[in-house]
């Protein structure tokens, strides 16, 4: 068997690819227990790694806001607090 890569070293379209390869080999019922829980576990493992880089990548987003007159673009900072934990809930 092939030793396969690390997520570390995969870009997130292959975790991706390989993570719905894995669903779908979990989903036929057609391996064997251990085979099932090896998979399950490359799973759970390529899964975080997706979460990692997601959160990662919404840290970078800016929210346009709008353009100056002179058409510049304005932006500010995606802010990644939850409105729960601000209390910016709106109870309309």
């Amino acid at each position: 068997m092939a030793k396969k890569k690390s997520p570390a070293k995969m870009s997130i379209e292959e975790a991706m690819e390989e993570l719905q390869g894995i669903v779908t080999e979990l989903e036929s019922g057609q391996e064997s227990l251990e085979a099932s829980l090896t998979s399950f576990e490359r799973g759970m493992t390529l899964l975080r790694s997706c979460h990692e880089r997601l959160d990662a990548a919404a840290q970078r987003i800016e929210i346009v806001t709008g353009a100056a007159e002179d058409g510049t673009v304005r932006s500010e900072v995606f802010d990644t607090t939850a409105t729960a934990e601000t209390g910016a809930v709106d109870d309309d």
